[in-house]
């Protein structure tokens, strides 16, 4: 592995936490690395940005933003004298800015679309096994930590859990970038408050309002934000184009489209052949890809896939409507006729443009609980040590069912 010779103890400036340093070069070397640069064309929030303009940012700024935050408990844990050698540091750094390298287009549609059977989590387990061969091993250690494999249980935590870095980063990322005020959680204030407590990641007593704040905050931003109405019909249409298109592919149908992203079209890539081959045409697979394969594939001979792709790049998304129950098969019937008489879309068409899906959210997960420390050394669940009644009902999962249609072409 050939390294240049530029300074690599650079200074980054973030947005949100102003000076950003990158503390060693081997951290420099990994951002600069091709499969990381990536996450530069990877949308943090899908197509949120057709409801909050300003929601551009991107995977590589949350990655950059987790790294920072991953420094900054580090050092909050040293000062509680918790013992953290410079190569666990460094593993931990790695393991927070590599959690997301697995990330397809738009985030979350490609994973259901032209991938099957395989998470993002899954993909960024290859991509950091790959860098770890590039990188003469020194990946391992951080490999241990994001699979939960190393014998301290709390670094796991630290990249994933129901308060981990991760989450820390990204609620008041897009809470800025959104300008959704209700998600701005107090990150430097829970961090501070961060210790560990046989081998477990807690929060001490004095923090409990932060907490309570931050899963207030994660509420709100979930249905305000990230399963708001026009989001959720935002990414459906996108997950139907996708699907669309490979169902074309599979039949032999030539389609305009860049060489990374027809090669997921034109072969089933599932988590039996998601082999070296799949993953390096996958490391060059963007939302740039998707998005100018959308804009040939307006003017597509097939019906559907040209008004799917229309109705994304001039944003005339389908009608939503979300209510606390199913929906009766008589009112979507009805719709399904409604639709076929009005625009004679062929039967077996239809449900590319009325269909039924459900968004579900869970504030509070019981099984992984949040503990918080008190001033006698002892743990509790964050929802028996909290005077907050609500935080109890935040752990039942809420479910919501939506229907999709078109308003027109």
């Amino acid at each position: 592995m050939t390294t240049s010779k530029t300074n690599k103890l650079k200074i980054l400036n973030d947005p949100i936490y102003g000076l950003v340093s990158i503390p060693n070069s081997l951290i420099f070397d990994i951002i600069e690395h091709r499969y990381f640069q990536r996450l530069r064309r990877v949308s943090q929030m899908g197509l949120t940005n057709l409801v909050y303009p300003g929601a551009n940012h991107t995977r590589f700024h949350h990655a950059i933003g987790c790294m920072h935050l991953m420094q900054k408990a580090i050092q909050i844990l040293r000062t509680k004298n918790v013992s953290i050698s410079e190569d666990e540091a460094t593993a931990l750094s790695i393991a927070i800015l590599l959690h997301d390298i697995g990330h397809g287009a738009f985030s979350h549609a490609l994973e259901y679309s032209i991938v099957n059977g395989i998470t993002h989590e899954e993909i960024s387990l290859k991509f950091m096994k790959k860098l770890n061969e590039e990188f003469d091993g020194q990946l391992s250690l951080a490999i241990d930590i994001f699979e939960g494999k190393y014998e301290r249980k709390f670094f796991n935590q630290l990249i994933s859990s129901q308060l981990d870095i991760d989450r820390l980063d990204y609620l008041k990322r897009d809470s800025f970038y959104t300008g959704v005020t209700e998600g701005n959680i107090s990150s430097d204030r829970l961090i501070t408050m961060m210790n560990v407590k046989d081998d477990e990641l807690v929060i001490e007593r004095k923090g409990i309002y932060s907490v309570e704040k931050f899963l207030i905050a994660r509420r709100l931003m979930y249905w305000q934000v990230y399963l708001h109405k026009t989001s959720l019909s935002a990414e459906t249409l996108l997950v139907k184009v996708l699907q669309r298109a490979k169902e074309l592919a599979k039949i032999g149908v030539e389609l305009p489209t860049t060489e990374s992203l027809r090669y997921f079209l034109y072969n089933t890539i599932t988590d039996h052949n998601f082999n070296d081959e799949a993953l390096e045409v996958f490391s060059r697979l963007d939302d740039y890809d998707v998005f100018a394969s959308m804009k040939q594939w307006c003017y597509h001979d097939d019906f559907v896939l040209s008004n799917l792709s229309k109705m994304i790049i001039e944003r005339k998304l389908f009608s939503i409507e979300i209510q606390d129950k199913p929906f009766s098969e008589k009112k979507i019937e009805k719709l399904k006729l409604q639709l076929q008489e009005t625009f004679d879309i062929p039967e077996e068409h239809i449900d590319y443009f009325v269909f039924l899906d459900t968004a579900s959210n869970q504030t509070y997960d019981v099984e992984k609980p949040i503990k918080i420390l008190n001033k006698k050394g002892k743990t509790k669940d964050i929802v028996k040590a909290s005077d907050h009644l609500n935080l109890k009902s935040l752990s039942k999962p809420v479910v919501k069912y939506y229907c999709c249609y078109p308003k027109k072409f």
